[in-house]
């Protein structure tokens, strides 16, 4: 441990003393992980509004919750989850355009506020303070049983996406080629969107329903620019998305006026900066 410590300082090491410091790290690593992957293809297959419209799906869905007095964790994966299929399904290909994304943006606000409404003013009374929690995430808050589901749920996104990497790549970069080979194009675009729906729910337990586009799209973005080989970008995304949330865990426990989410999307921002500046340098550069 006297390692350890003259390694990483004092107050890092306290910080793993801490139970609640600890959930958040694990919690943080395993949703970091799953958004990196499914975000790189997001970023790939231009859906990207489709994330943001999940995002207010994700807050009306756990206010629907709170209103009806059940777990908000419900609300955050049904909601995504029926949305996101719901989408693909009225889209071509199982890719939402953006008329359908619009329509359902715009109903999905109206009924954020129904639920508020029901929320704030039912028999319960609630005092907004859950309704805040969703917007801008309650990572801090998790207990030991919501950290194992978190992980539980994130490392089966990451191995599905994993796994199904190569024809959903494919399916991506040129439908029209893998539909006339037989891929079902439009059934992995309804499951691709049903698993954006569900890491959409367990990242608004990490960054907040208001932030989990950065999450989600910016690591990927910024891995797009540092290379262009498809596999590479998939796990630098991921990696960038897990330097991210330790590396905004740790800013805030030093900084405890700091928000953990505000600071993981900094780091996102700051590395997609980083990397637009180096491919603008760079414009020729073979990396793959």
């Amino acid at each position: 441990m006297t390692g350890l410590t003259a390694l990483l300082g004092a107050p890092i090491t306290q910080m793993f003393s801490q139970a609640f410091e600890v959930r958040a790290l694990v919690a943080g690593s395993a949703i970091a992980v799953a958004a990196g992957l499914v975000g790189y293809f997001l970023v790939l297959r231009n859906q990207v509004f489709t994330g943001d419209a999940l995002s207010h799906v994700a807050f009306t869905g756990a206010l629907a919750a709170l209103a009806a007095g059940v777990d908000l964790r419900i609300g955050l994966f049904v909601g995504c989850v029926t949305f996101a299929v719901a989408m693909a399904a009225l889209g071509r290909d199982g890719r939402a355009d953006d008329v359908v994304i619009g329509n359902v943006f715009a109903w999905v606000l109206g009924l954020g506020v129904f639920f508020l409404t029901l929320y704030t003013t039912g028999a319960g009374g609630g005092d907004g303070t859950a309704g805040v929690n969703v917007l801008f995430g309650s990572i801090y808050g998790l207990s030991a049983a919501q950290t194992g589901v978190a992980v539980a749920v994130a490392a089966g996104v990451a191995l599905i996406v994993v796994a199904g990497a190569r024809p959903l790549l494919f399916a991506s970069v040129d439908p029209d080629v893998a539909q006339a080979r037989g891929l079902p194009v439009g059934a992995l675009g309804m499951a691709f969107l049903a698993l954006v729906g569900v890491t959409a729910g367990e990242a608004t337990q990490a960054v907040g329903a208001l932030l989990i586009l950065g999450l989600l799209a910016t690591p990927a973005a910024a891995a797009s620019r540092l290379t262009p080989n498809p596999f590479r970008a998939l796990a630098l995304s991921a990696t960038i998305a897990l330097v991210a949330v330790w590396g905004g865990l740790i800013a805030s426990y030093e900084a405890s006026s700091l928000p953990p989410s505000f600071a993981i999307l900094s780091i996102t921002t700051g590395a997609y900066v980083l990397a637009a500046a180096r491919s603008r340098r760079r414009p020729g550069a073979d990396a793959g």
